[in-house]
């Protein structure tokens, strides 16, 4: 996967197409879907890849994963929409050369028909299909704890990004979410959604370990989610991943927020400098922005650099040291 280019002629020709004929940008969702497509599901998946091509010669994995139980439900709308917001920044304004981006969807593997849903790594406008394949369950267990941890562990293990193995440069995983992630990646939860057999469970903690390795991990907690501003949420997210934690004062703006937390992670730009670009492009998302992101230090250690592949890459171009 990852070939081809992305079109905002043929983004905004599909939409003018949804509006006219009534329908729906999650059409498999709102059709009255029960089960994840057959092209999300990851049960039985070897590896989700991003990989460079004579297209995409210096390809960056960036993967989305929302939780959609609850409050949640809007989140994959609302990027949807905001997707030629996201491309226009990274392409447009030179932040990346060959991004390659995954969409996924959280729920809860407690209770859910669909707990964990991944798509492919897609240059083109082919993440749009994906989106829109999304089953919107809006389950949960309503116990302030989701499968975040499931989905971490299919990212750290069941995706391969030549970004990475090439180049010891980390991709790029968002979680956008409200809650709290289960303390163990269950065994017996790996093998019914995911298919693998471990040996015993495995710890959050670890599993986070083993993940930033390969990406540089950020939660983002939305304004008008459930547990927007909760303490023991943030805290414990920030436990897991230092100041990777950003709480956005508006959902509108997230796809803003992560083009410019790549911008700034690849040295591309500084806060100013992106705060900028919104300017320049009319987003009226700045002010949310800049403060989400305020938080970043570009000289600050996020994750200790022996987390980072084995290259002899000091971090000086994004390899280890990043935001």
């Amino acid at each position: 996967m990852g070939s081809g280019i992305w079109s905002t002629d043929v983004y905004d020709a599909a939409a003018s197409y949804r509006a006219a004929s009534g329908a729906s940008a999650f059409a498999y969702s709102d059709s009255g879907a029960h089960t994840v497509h057959d092209s999300l599901n990851p049960y039985g998946v070897a590896a989700r890849e991003s990989r460079d091509s004579p297209e995409h010669p210096n390809s960056l994995a960036i993967a989305v994963l929302f939780d959609v139980t609850g409050s949640m439900r809007s989140v994959p709308r609302t990027l949807q929409s905001k997707l030629p917001d996201l491309f226009g920044l990274l392409l447009r304004k030179g932040y990346v050369d060959d991004p390659q981006i995954l969409f996924g969807a959280i729920g809860d593997a407690t209770c859910d028909r669909a707990p964990l849903q991944i798509g492919q790594f897609e240059s083109d406008n082919r993440m749009d299909d994906d989106l829109g394949r999304i089953l919107l369950e809006g389950g949960g267990g309503g116990q302030n704890t989701e499968s975040y941890e499931l989905a971490m562990y299919f990212m750290a293990r069941h995706t391969s990004i030549d970004c990475f193995e090439k180049r010891g440069r980390r991709g790029y995983l968002f979680i956008i979410g409200d809650e709290l992630p289960y303390p163990k990646v269950k065994r017996r939860e790996v093998h019914k959604v995911i298919g693998d057999g471990l040996e015993r469970d495995v710890t959050t903690e670890e599993i986070v370990t083993e993940l930033t390795r390969k990406y540089d991990v950020y939660y983002i907690l939305p304004a008008g989610a459930g547990n927007a501003g909760n303490k023991k949420v943030l805290a414990a997210w920030r436990r897991l991943l230092g100041q990777n934690v950003l709480e956005l004062d508006d959902l509108d703006a997230v796809s803003e927020t992560i083009a410019l937390t790549v911008g700034l992670g690849e040295n591309a730009i500084d806060l100013e400098q992106g705060l900028d670009d919104l300017d320049e492009l009319g987003s009226a998302n700045g002010i949310t922005v800049g403060k989400a992101l305020a938080r970043l230090d570009r000289g600050a250690l996020v994750v200790s650099g022996d987390l980072g592949p084995d290259t002899g890459d000091t971090g000086d171009d994004g390899g280890v040291i990043r935001l």
